[in-house]
Order: structure tokens, then sequence, then C-alpha cells
């Protein structure tokens, strides 16, 4: 049934999902969001001024960092072999706009690692950058695209 719960047992109670009998197949998904900066907050990103170092360098690693640890975050992800996650921060004058993709060979998706890379990419420009902006806004992530293709 289509709006059956998959992540409840018979009793109510959060449980993973068994795909143990579902087939591996390439799973890759994007995602994206982005933070409002501040000129001045954009200017310093933009001139390599910031204290804590290259903000978009240091945020696209935290992004590949943090998906690859999904399964530790959310409680019923499964852990996945990734097989590669790409994280780009790029500027704009109002501020960070980043992507990521994300892919793997498994019996399940890899949405919330793509999602995850971005969110935390971003709450690292967001602690990159808090000391000399206070009015940041971390908005609009949202899922791309995701798909599967049987593998031979």
């Amino acid at each position: 049934m289509a709006d059956e719960l998959t992540h409840i047992d018979d009793k109510g109670r959060a449980r993973m999902v068994d795909i143990s009998r579902k087939t591996p197949q390439l799973r890759i998904a994007r995602a994206s969001g982005r933070i409002e900066l501040g000129e001045r907050t954009v200017k310093l990103i933009s001139d390599n001024n910031m204290k804590k170092g290259d903000v978009l360098a240091v945020a696209e690693i935290a992004g590949v960092q943090a998906a690859k640890r999904t399964s530790e975050l959310i409680p019923l992800c499964h852990p996945l072999p990734i097989t590669n996650i790409t994280v780009r921060a790029s500027l704009d004058p109002h501020g960070v706009l980043v992507e990521s993709e994300a892919s793997c060979i498994a019996r399940t998706g890899i949405e919330m690692e793509a999602l995850t890379a971005v969110t935390v990419a971003l709450l690292t420009v967001y602690d990159m950058c808090k000391a000399v902006d206070s009015q940041m806004r971390i908005g609009e992530i949202a899922l791309l695209s995701k798909s599967k293709v049987d593998v031979d």
C-alpha cells in the first residue's frame, strides 16, 4: 500500500525499514540551499579575509564529511557505501549557494546524504561568519532530484 507508513512497526514504534530484499541500484541525489549574508560579509568572503579562513573551501569539506556521517546523525537512515559526494559553495552578491550531488550503489536512496551535505555546509558558513554578521539567514534547502538505475 503506497500510503503505508514504512518507518512504524505494528505497535506504532519507530523502526528502520528492512531493505535486505531490495536489489542494489545506482542511486543519485542532488540538493541545494543558501545562506543570505550582509554585503560586508560577502566582501570579506570574496577577499578571503575572514579570520577563520577560506569560507567556501571549508564549507565544501564540511559538507563532504557530513554526508559520510548521515546515518550517525539521523536515527533511521541506513549507512550507505557512498561512491561520490560533490559539494560546491558559490558566492553571489547576496550570500552563498551550496549544491551537492551524492551517489552510491545501494538498496535505498541517498537523498538524505545530499541534504545533510548542503545543510552542514551552510551551517559551516554561518559558524565562520557569525562574528561579523548577526543577520544571516539559512534557507531554501531542497532536494532537487533523485534517481535510481538498475546496474548490471
